[in-house]
């Protein structure tokens, strides 16, 4: 008996696995049919760093797993590089500028005005909770991805049988702080990590680096655990699986930037009805999960949502570039940490468009300090210090080399001060360090991108297309404190 079940069991994955897209939407409607859904976001896990990406210093069998059983994304972007409004894009399905205060970090969620994917599946009958960091950091009357659990197992063990669940899987890795050396002694290749060409390469990079290496395969290793929870469950073929991160690494001209090594993060999703072995290369944001999983739950999908669902790139059996579900994606930020000089609590406001020959950036306040100012006592908050960029080696390495005829170079691209309009041809600069913005030839398409960028703000109704600035520069309160502090007595 139990053999004819367990063949029975594969025949019904199997034909679920390969109805067409209408089919498989209908047969959603059915309640025994819906699919679960495991969220797995990593905290502050930047692209390109998984193996399957191609880094050969970093080794991530779980996320490469999931990318071949389902889809590899190329192009996935967040809404912001900045954790509280990363993640309340995520969960709203629109973009951080349409939250609020909970555009900026260290904020207060709006309750009960913003729809939510896990509240909405809970309405339709779906366990719902999350592990770990959720939204935030920041104050709120209901953590809005749903209630905490003290371990996935504590989750699973609380969901009443047979109940289709919603699981948030929020890993603190990569975040630092890192044990100085964890990566080098774990066996990860110094000469072989991926250094940005922004960062100076030094020993002191190539180590902080490493760390981070190390981290994101502790995030890869406790993934592994929980897939193979649902497999022990008999869920795994059951589930909707997404791989991802917040943003950027922790580290100079990363976090809090528009630029790829900012707002470009890994994804992978797998899932039933998702052919494997898939690359995709079209252009997604992290806002489009929340109308995925409600299109894939059969919910409607709200107004609000300014996100599309990936169901239509999910259930092809194509790869590369597949239905031009768009051919760009729009991203921003407002208030990382409050970080200006003594009198100033606003932010370093920007917008970017990116698309395939292109990034754009509209830098809107340029007197700013990018990463806050480098004095740390003319800083609003005392002893802060370039606060919007972590603390960490990597930091300390470039600003001590910051007069140097080769380390001017670092310290200007990650905290000098930048025009208001930054142009990267990435057919020539795929790093994005050489702005062209001024250049004649690139007059006409700057013109095309910044028409092109207002007016998809417009239509989104960004704040700062209606030059509503004082709804976005200091909205809301900062709950946190100060970041990045100085910690000698005298400036070197």
């Amino acid at each position: 008996m139990k053999i004819k079940s367990i063949i029975a069991l594969a025949i019904c994955v199997l034909h679920f696995a390969n109805l067409p897209a209408q089919a498989w939407q209908e047969s959603l409607e059915t309640p025994n049919r819906r699919p679960n859904f495991v969220f797995a976001i990593a905290d502050d896990w930047g692209w390109p760093h998984a193996s399957a990406y191609g880094d050969k210093a970093l080794k991530t069998p779980v996320f490469d797993a999931v990318a071949q059983r389902g889809a590899l994304f190329q192009h996935a972007f967040v809404s912001s590089p900045s954790c509280t409004p990363s993640r309340g894009a995520i969960i709203s399905g629109q973009h951080f500028w349409r939250l609020g205060e909970a555009a900026n970090l260290w904020s207060e969620w709006p309750d009960k005005t913003v729809p939510e994917y896990p509240r909405l599946l809970e309405q339709a009958g779906y366990f719902i909770g999350h592990y770990r960091k959720a939204w935030g950091p920041g104050k709120f009357t209901r953590q809005p991805a749903g209630p905490k659990f003290k371990t996935p197992e504590a989750f699973f063990a609380a969901r009443p049988p047979g109940q289709p669940f919603c699981f948030w899987f929020g890993a603190f890795d990569p975040h630092r702080g890192y044990k100085a050396g964890s990566g080098k002694e774990s066996g990860i290749p110094l000469d072989q990590v991926h250094l940005f060409g922004h960062f100076p390469d030094t020993p002191t990079v190539r180590n902080d680096v490493a760390d981070y290496y190390f981290e994101v395969e502790r995030f890869d290793r406790q993934l592994g655990k929980l897939l193979e929870r649902l497999t022990a469950m008999g869920e795994i073929d059951n589930t909707i699986i997404v791989v991802t991160g917040d943003h950027g690494m922790p580290f100079p001209r990363c976090k809090t930037n528009l630029y790829d090594s900012g707002t470009r993060v890994p994804l992978a999703i797998q899932g039933p009805g998702i052919p494997g072995g898939r690359t995709i290369e079209d252009f997604v944001s992290l806002t489009d999960i929340a109308p995925t999983f409600l299109n894939a739950a059969g919910i409607p999908i709200p107004k609000e949502m300014t996100g599309q669902s990936l169901l239509p790139l999910l259930h092809s059996s194509q790869s590369g570039q597949i239905n031009r579900l768009r051919n760009h994606v729009i991203f921003g930020r407002e208030r990382h940490t409050v970080s200006q000089e003594k009198g100033n609590r606003g932010g370093y406001p920007m917008r970017g468009l990116r698309n395939e020959k292109y990034l754009y950036i509209r830098n809107y306040l340029p007197e700013r300090w990018p990463s806050g100012t480098p004095d740390p006592d003319a800083a609003e908050f005392r002893r802060a210090w370039l606060s919007d960029c972590d603390n960490s080696p990597t930091k300390t390495d470039i600003w001590e080399m910051r007069a140097t005829p080769n380390g001017s170079k670092f310290y200007a691209l990650s905290f000098g001060k930048r025009p208001a309009q930054e142009l990267y041809d990435l057919s020539k600069d795929p790093e994005q360090l050489v702005n062209v913005a001024n250049q004649t030839e690139y007059a006409a398409s700057l013109s095309e991108l910044d028409q092109q960028l207002f007016k998809a703000l417009g239509d989104s109704e960004d704040p700062r297309a209606a030059n509503q600035e004082s709804k976005m520069d200091q909205a809301g309160k900062y709950l946190g404190g100060g970041g990045g502090q100085w910690k000698d007595k005298k400036m070197p």
